[in-house]
């Protein structure tokens, strides 16, 4: 599981800076609590493009389609506490 997750934090690397410290903020506080349920929400969160990922993050949108599920709406709720 650990190597799980450091694979999962280098791929939490992104281009926009707001979410290179939105992430690595929640990483550093909230890695222990990833399971294996929501680090599949996290790589479907990480397949989004920068501006919905953090659209999402902030609020301002809401989850859809893969990420519309219980493990979706509580990594959100873990990614909106940072």
């Amino acid at each position: 599981m650990a190597a799980a997750l450091r694979r999962l934090r280098w791929r939490a690397r992104r281009g926009m800076l707001e979410n290179d410290v939105l992430l690595a903020r929640f990483f550093d506080r909230h890695a222990a609590k990833l399971d294996a349920r929501l680090q599949g929400a996290m790589e479907q969160l990480l397949q989004l493009p920068d501006g919905e990922l953090l659209d999402l993050a902030l609020g301002r949108a809401a989850p859809c389609g893969a990420l519309d599920t219980a493990a979706g709406n509580e990594l959100l709720a873990l990614l909106r506490s940072v």
